[in-house]
C-alpha cells in the first residue's frame, strides 16, 4: 500500500474541507460593513445595524471554531506524515504563516469578545478585528498555497534560499485575491441560505456583485494553473471550478440558495483539488536548476509511522465527519432579527 500517497491525498482533503467550510465564515466576517448596516453612531440606526451584524455572526457562531479544526488537523497531518515538508514550508513561509496566525487570533477574539460589553465603541473595534482577520486570513492562505504550486527556491539540502519578496509574485498575489473574493461570494450565498428578511435579499445582491469579480479573477488564476502546470486532470478540475461558479451565480439570481451554495462549495473543492493535483508528486517543488524538490517520497515519515497514523485516521475521521454533519443539521434554521433577544453580556 502506498502510504505516502494516501497521506498526501488525505492532506489535500483536509485543506479542501477547510477552504469549503471556513471560506463561508471568512466571507460573512468580511461582509460585516457591507451587509451589517451603516455602523451609524447615533439614533435608531445604531440598534438596527447592530441587530443585522448579530444575525450575521450568529449564523456562523456554531460553526466557525469547528471549521478551524480542519486547518489544525491539516497542519498536524503534514507534521506527522511529511516532517521535511512541514519544516521546509514553515521555514520558507515563516512570516506569512505568522501573520495568518495573528489574523486568526485577532478575528477569533473579535467573535468571542464583541458581545461582552454593551458599548458601541467596543463593538465597532471588535467588528474591525473580525473584518480585518476575515480578509487577511484567506489572502495569506491563497498566497501560501499558490507559492507551493508555483515552486520556491530550495537548494540541494531542501533549504529555502529566497526572501519574503520572493513569495510576493504575481501568481501568488492573484491566488490571495481569488481566495478572498471567493470567500466573500461563498459567505454572501451562505447568508442567503441562513437568514431571512431584508438581510437575505441584500446578501443575494452582494453575492451577484462579488461573484462577477470572483469569476473574472478565478478565470485568470485557473488559466495560469492550466498553462503552467498542464495535465488533463488539472484542466478538467479548472473547468469544473469555472462551471460551478457560473452555475452558483445563476442559481443565486434565481433564488435557489441551496444550489447556489453547492456551486460555490464545488468551486472551492475543485480549485483546491486542482492545486494538489498540480503539485503531485512534489509537495514543495524547487525553482532552482541545482536545487532538489521535496516529493511525497523523500519527505515522508517511516512506513510504520504512516501505518499507525492510517489506523488512527480510520478510527477518528468518521467521528469528526459525523459530529460536523450533525452540527450543521441541528443549526439548519434560518435567522432574522426577530429571533434575537437582548444581548447576552458576560460579567
Amino acid at each position: 500500500m502506498d502510504y505516502p500517497f494516501i497521506w498526501f491525498l488525505l492532506i489535500g482533503v483536509l485543506w479542501t474541507g477547510y477552504l469549503v467550510l471556513e471560506g463561508f465564515d471568512f466571507g460573512v466576517g468580511a461582509l460585516l460593513p457591507v451587509l451589517g448596516g451603516s455602523g451609524a453612531r447615533v439614533g435608531r440606526a445604531v440598534e438596527e445595524s447592530d441587530q443585522r451584524r448579530r444575525v450575521m455572526l450568529t449564523s456562523i457562531g456554531p460553526h466557525w471554531d469547528g471549521n478551524e479544526v480542519w486547518l489544525i488537523t491539516a497542519g498536524g497531518a503534514m507534521f506527522a506524515a511529511f516532517p521535511e515538508w512541514y519544516a521546509s514550508m514553515f521555514s520558507a513561509f515563516y512570516l506569512p504563516l505568522l501573520l495568518l496566525l495573528v489574523a486568526l487570533i485577532v478575528r477569533n477574539m473579535g467573535l468571542d469578545y464583541r458581545h461582552k460589553r454593551d458599548d458601541d465603541t467596543w463593538r465597532r473595534r471588535w467588528d474591525a478585528a473580525i473584518v480585518g482577520g476575515s480578509v487577511a486570513a484567506p489572502f495569506l492562505v491563497g498566497v501560501a498555497l499558490s507559492n507551493l504550486v508555483r515552486g520556491v527556491p530550495l537548494d540541494a539540502d531542501h533549504e529555502y534560499v529566497g526572501t519574503l519578496w520572493t513569495l510576493l509574485n504575481v501568481p501568488s498575489l492573484l491566488g490571495g485575491l481569488v481566495f478572498v473574493a471567493l470567500s466573500v461570494t461563498h459567505g454572501a450565498i451562505f447568508l442567503t441560505l441562513k437568514t431571512d428578511g431584508p438581510l437575505r435579499l441584500d446578501a443575494r445582491r452582494a453575492a451577484t456583485r462579488s461573484g462577477a469579480v470572483t469569476a473574472l479573477l478565478a478565470v485568470a488564476l485557473l488559466g495560469w494553473l492550466v498553462t503552467t502546470q498542464g495535465g488533463l486532470a488539472v484542466t478538467v478540475l479548472a473547468l469544473v471550478a469555472a462551471a460551478a461558479i457560473v452555475a452558483g451565480l445563476a442559481a443565486n439570481r434565481a433564488g435557489r440558495e441551496g444550489l447556489a451554495f453547492g456551486g460555490t462549495a464545488l468551486t472551492w473543492a475543485a480549485t483546491a483539488a486542482a492545486y494538489f493535483v498540480a503539485l503531485h508528486p512534489a509537495v514543495m517543488p524547487t525553482t532552482l536548476a541545482d536545487g532538489t524538490s521535496l516529493t511525497i517520497a523523500n519527505a515522508a515519515s517511516s512506513t510504520m509511522t504512516l501505518q499507525i497514523m492510517t489506523i488512527a485516521a480510520l478510527c477518528f475521521v468518521p467521528i469528526v465527519l459525523g459530529y460536523t454533519a450533525w452540527t450543521y443539521w441541528v443549526f439548519r434554521r434560518r435567522l432574522s432579527t426577530h429571533h434575537l433577544g437582548a444581548p447576552a453580556l458576560v460579567k
